[in-house]
């Protein structure tokens, strides 16, 4: 059985057991979270929300609390000798996929 949440203005397809890396959301390692914003469930009979499904909730718990890797941002002006080098490291948290519930 899978399930398509969505957190973090994105939507992700789940199954039970996986990890997941999302935007950041609040909570300590081991601390469980519930979704209940679930668009889909899928498995013997598909279940599509309207826009979403009444009753579903999809149950993780914090696996690792953690930033993304480095992306670079460099901008430069030809002829200038102008350059600017940034650096920018997303915060994330890693989920386990515990309980898929129609």
């Amino acid at each position: 059985m899978y399930a398509v949440i969505k957190t973090g203005g994105k939507q992700y397809k789940v199954a039970e057991g996986e990890f997941l890396k999302v935007e950041k959301l609040a909570g300590e390692i081991g601390d469980s979270i519930e979704f209940a914003e679930v668009l889909m469930l899928g498995g013997e009979k598909t279940v599509v929300g309207a826009p979403l499904v009444a009753g579903a909730s999809v149950t993780a718990r914090i696996a690792a609390q953690g930033k993304d890797k480095k992306v670079l941002v460099f901008k430069s002006k030809r002829r200038k000798d102008s350059r600017k080098l940034r650096g920018h490291r997303q915060h994330r948290t890693v989920l386990r996929i515990e309980k898929i519930s129609a």
